[in-house]
C-alpha cells in the first residue's frame, strides 16, 4: 500500500541520537587531558566538557556505521565538543564526514578528525575559522584529502584578518566549497595557483570580484558554481568563461534579494546572457545553470543546445524561457527527453528545481508557491513529492515564504485518503517539519491554519509516532492566540485526542496552565449561553475530560476557574443530550477521584441532577453518574448532611441501577490505569461501591482484552480481585463479577495473550 519503513541501520542510528544518554556514559577529562587540550580564552569552558563513551568497552563502529551516526547526530543537532569525542579513531573509523551546523564545535572537538585518514570532509557553518578546522586535521588527511566543504563558514581569525593560506596545504585537493564565507579574489589567486589538481569549485556567494585567476585552472577545472556572485556577466567574464574548455558543470545562477530595501538603488547589473550563448562553446557540458538571469533569449537558447548535445541539465528558473514547448511539451519536435530542466512551468521542472537548489531559500519558496496549484489536483498519495518538500522546510526554518507555502503543499499532500496510503515514517516527518513551522512563526495566522490543517487528521492523530506534548502545547498556544471559529474546531479537536494519548505527567503541565484552561471555559461557555451544541462543543468538553484524566492540579485549576458551575449550567441547558452529559460527567468524575477535591462536588443542586441521570435512559450517562456516586460514597456519611439525601438512600439507588445495566456493544470509555478503582474495592460497608468498579473493571476488560488485561496484571489488581472473589462476606453480586474477570483472565493466558 506504501513505501516499505525505513531499515534497521536507519531505525537504530536514529534511536541512539535521540537517546545519547541510555547508550553513552559521560566520562569525566582527567586533568591531564583538559591541561593537554586547553585552548586559551576558553579555560572555564573546556573544563566543563566531558568525554562521551559507549557503555560496551567492546563497541567498535566501522567507516560506514560511524559516518551515518555522525552525519545523524549533526542532523538532529547533538553534535558538540563532548559527542565528538564518540568518534576517537579507537572505537570509530572516519574516511568521509559530513558535518551541517557545525557552531556548536570548536577546535576541541574538531580534533578527533586528527587520528583519522579523511579523504571527504563536509563542516558547514562553523564558528571556528576554516584554517583552524584545517589546523585539525592529521597529516595523512592534509596530504590526501579530495574534497572539502566549509560552506556558511568563516575565514576571519580573532584580529578579523581573513586568512586563506591554510587552503595551499591540501595539495590534493580536486573539489572546493567555500560558498557563503569571506573567500575573496586573494583566495581565488591561492587555489588556482597551488592546488594543481582542483578540478570542482564552489564560489558562490563569496566576495570574489574577479575571475580571471580560474585562467590557470583552465585545463583541468571541470566544474564552477559561481550563484549570486557579485560580477557583472559581461565580456570580462565571458571571456574567461569561454577558456575553460574542460568545463561540464557551469552554474552562473542569479537572484536579486527581494528582502533587501537597498537592491532597487543599486547599480544594475550587467547581463550579457544572448552574448555567452552565441559566444561560449564548451565541448564537454553536460549541466547549465542559468535561472535568474534576464534576457535568455529562446532563440540563442536553443542554438546553445543544439551546440551542446550532451547537456543533461538546464536550470532557467525565473524566466519565461522555462515555458517554451521544447521543455514542456514532451510531443514537440525540439523537446529532449534526456535534459532535465529546473524552472516553474511543469511538475517535472518544479520537481527538479526542489532536488537542486534545496539549498536556495528565495528559489525554493517560488517552487513551492508553484507546487501547490498542483497539489489539489493529485488523487494518488505522492510520497516522491513530500519527500522534496521536507528537506526544503527542514533546511529553512526561519524563512516564512517556504514554510508558509511548504506547509500548504503538505496539507493538500497528506489530506483525506491520501495519508492512509503514506507511510508512517513519513508522515512523522511531515509533523516534525508542520510543528517546527507553528513554533517559529506563532503570530502568523495563515501559516498556523495550514499547520493545523495538516495536523487534524485521524491517521496521523492516531497512528503516527511523534512528539504528542510538543504538538499539544503548540496547538493549545494557538488557540489562545487567535479567535476565530474555525481554529477553535480544529485546535479542540487536536486536543482532545492528544490529551488521551500522552502522560499523566504532560497532562498535568497542559492543565495546570490557567491561559488554557480559561480558553477551554470560555468556549464552553459560549456553546452553553448561545445553546449550541456542534462538533466544538463536543471535541471541547472531550479535551477537558481528557486533561483531567487523573491530574488533580488539573481539576483544581478547573474549579479554581469556575468550571463546576459552568458544568453545571450546561447540564442544564443540554438536558437529554447524552453526548454532553456523558463528557460532562466524566470530566466530574475525575474531579470526584481526588479525594481532597469531592466537597466541591457536594451540592444540593449538583445531587439532584445527578440522582436523575443516574436513571438516565443511556447507560454511559448512567454509568458516569454511577461513578461519581461511588466515588462521594466512598468518604462516608458526614458530608452527605448538606445535600439533603442520605448516604444510604444515594447507595440504594447506586445498586439498583447497576444491577439493572445491560452490558453495551462498544466500549463506553478508555482508562489509563486501574489505580482510582482500587480504593473503592475495599469499601467493605458499601457493597454498591465495590459493585460498580468490577462491573466497570469487568466492562473495559472485556471490550478490550488486549490493552486491559496485561493493564490489570502488571498493577495487581487481579490479586485483589481473587481476594474479593474469595471473601464471604462479600457481597454475593460483586464475588461473581470478580470470578467472571478472572476467569476470562485464564483463558487470556491459556491463549498466549499474556
Amino acid at each position: 500500500m506504501y513505501d516499505s519503513p525505513g531499515t534497521l541501520q536507519d531505525t537504530c542510528i536514529n534511536y541512539i541520537c535521540k537517546n545519547v544518554e541510555a547508550v553513552c556514559e559521560v566520562v569525566p577529562q582527567s586533568p591531564e587531558e583538559t591541561s593537554s587540550e586547553q585552548e586559551p580564552q576558553a579555560h572555564s569552558v573546556v573544563e566543563k566538557v566531558l568525554r562521551f563513551a559507549f557503555r560496551d568497552p567492546d563497541t567498535y563502529l566501522h567507516s560506514e556505521i560511524s559516518e551515518q551516526l555522525l552525519t545523524a547526530l549533526s542532523r538532529h543537532g547533538k553534535l558538540d565538543d563532548g559527542t565528538m569525542t564518540l568518534f576517537t579513531a579507537d572505537v570509530a573509523r572516519l574516511t568521509s564526514v559530513h558535518i551541517r551546523k557545525g557552531g556548536c564545535l570548536s577546535t576541541r572537538g574538531l580534533r578527533v578528525l586528527r587520528d583519522h585518514k579523511i579523504w571527504d570532509l563536509e563542516v558547514t557553518g562553523l564558528k571556528v575559522t576554516v584554517n583552524d578546522l584545517i589546523g585539525c586535521l592529521g597529516e595523512w588527511t592534509l596530504n590526501n584529502l579530495r574534497s572539502l566543504n566549509v560552506a556558511h563558514s568563516t575565514f576571519m581569525d580573532g584580529f578579523k584578518y581573513c586568512v586563506m593560506v591554510a587552503l595551499s596545504k591540501l595539495r590534493n585537493l580536486h573539489a572546493l566549497n567555500v560558498s557563503c564565507t569571506e573567500f575573496n579574489r586573494h583566495g581565488l589567486e591561492i587555489v588556482a595557483e597551488d592546488l594543481v589538481h582542483l578540478e570542482s569549485l564552489d564560489i558562490s556567494c563569496t566576495r570574489v570580484d574577479d575571475i580571471t585567476p580560474l585562467r590557470k585552472c583552465r585545463d583541468r577545472l571541470k566544474s564552477l558554481t559561481m550563484y549570486n556572485l557579485k560580477v557583472a556577466f559581461d565580456e570580462k567574464v565571458i571571456s574567461v568563461l569561454q577558456e575553460l574548455r574542460e568545463l561540464r558543470i557551469l552554474d552562473v545562477s542569479c537572484e536579486k534579494d527581494s528582502n533587501n530595501p537597498f537592491e532597487m538603488f543599486a547599480p544594475p547589473v550587467v547581463s550579457k546572457v544572448a552574448e555567452f550563448l552565441q559566444s561560449v562553446e564548451l565541448p564537454h557540458l553536460v549541466s547549465l545553470d542559468l535561472s535568474g538571469k534576464e534576457n535568455v533569449g529562446i532563440g540563442e537558447l536553443l542554438k546553445f543546445l543544439t551546440h551542446h548535445p550532451n547537456l543533461r541539465f538546464l536550470g532557467i528558473l525565473h524566466s519565461d524561457a522555462c515555458s517554451e514547448p521544447c521543455f514542456t511539451n514532451t510531443r514537440d519536435f525540439g523537446y529532449r527527453k534526456t535534459l532535465k530542466v529546473a524552472g516553474t512551468a511543469s511538475e517535472a521542472q518544479l520537481l527538479e528545481a526542489l532536488r537542486v537548489y534545496v539549498n536556495r531559500p528565495m528559489y525554493i519558496q517560488k517552487c513551492l508557491y508553484n507546487l501547490f496549484r498542483l497539489t489539489p489536483g493529485y488523487t494518488d498519495a505522492r510520497v516522491d513529492v513530500i519527500m522534496l518538500v521536507l528537506p526544503s522546510m527542514q533546511l529553512h526554518p526561519q524563512q516564512f515564504g517556504v514554510q508558509m507555502a511548504g506547509s500548504a503543499c503538505l496539507y493538500n499532500l497528506t489530506k483525506g485518503d491520501l495519508s492512509q496510503k503514506i507511510h508512517p515514517s513519513v508522515l512523522r516527518q511531515v509533523v516534525d517539519v508542520t510543528l517546527t513551522a507553528m513554533e517559529n512563526f506563532p503570530n502568523h495566522f495563515q501559516l498556523q491554519k495550514n499547520t493545523l490543517l495538516t495536523l487534524c487528521s485521524d491517521r496521523i492523530l492516531q497512528d503516527v509516532a511523534f512528539d504528542k506534548y510538543r504538538c499539544a502545547r503548540l496547538v493549545m498556544n494557538c488557540l489562545c492566540t487567535y479567535d476565530d471559529a474555525s481554529l477553535d474546531r480544529m485546535c479542540v479537536a487536536i486536543c482532545s485526542i492528544l490529551a488521551a494519548k500522552i502522560s499523566t505527567s504532560e497532562t498535568s503541565m497542559l492543565g495546570a496552565e490557567p491561559k488554557y484552561m480559561r480558553k477551554l471555559l470560555a468556549i464552553v461557555k459560549y456553546k452553553v449561553e448561545s445553546g449550541t451544541v456542534d462538533i466544538t462543543t463536543k471535541f471541547t468538553l472531550s479535551a477537558l475530560w481528557n486533561l483531567t484524566d487523573e491530574s488533580p492540579s488539573t481539576c483544581q485549576v478547573f474549579l479554581d476557574e469556575g468550571g463546576m458551575k459552568l458544568f453545571l449550567s450546561a447540564l442544564k441547558t443540554f438536558e437529554n443530550e447524552s453526548a454532553v452529559e456523558t463528557k460532562v460527567l466524566g470530566l466530574i468524575n475525575n474531579i470526584a477521584e481526588v479525594t481532597h477535591l469531592r466537597t466541591s462536588l457536594m451540592v444540593p443542586e449538583f445531587v439532584v441532577i445527578l440522582r436523575k441521570l443516574l436513571h438516565s435512559q443511556h447507560i454511559d450517562v448512567s454509568y458516569f453518574a454511577a461513578g461519581i456516586i461511588a466515588h462521594l460514597a466512598s468518604d462516608g456519611s458526614a458530608a452527605w448532611t448538606v445535600t439533603l439525601v442520605t448516604r444510604n438512600m444515594i447507595l440504594e439507588e447506586l445498586g439498583e441501577v447497576v444491577t439493572s445495566w445491560h452490558t453495551p456493544e462498544g466500549e463506553m470509555v478508555a482508562y489509563r490505569s486501574f489505580h482510582p478503582f482500587f480504593p473503592l474495592l475495599t469499601i467493605k460497608d458499601a457493597y454498591q461501591v465495590q459493585l460498580w468498579a468490577v462491573w466497570a473493571i469487568h466492562h473495559v476488560c472485556t471490550k478490550n482484552a488486549k490493552r486491559y488485561f496485561p493493564m490489570l496484571v502488571q498493577e495487581t489488581g487481579n490479586k485483589i480481585l481473587a481476594n474479593l472473589s474469595a471473601d464471604p462476606m462479600v457481597h454475593p453480586s460483586v464475588r461473581r463479577i470478580c470470578g467472571l474477570i478472572l476467569d476470562e483472565l485464564a483463558v487470556e493466558r491459556v491463549n498466549g495473550m499474556l
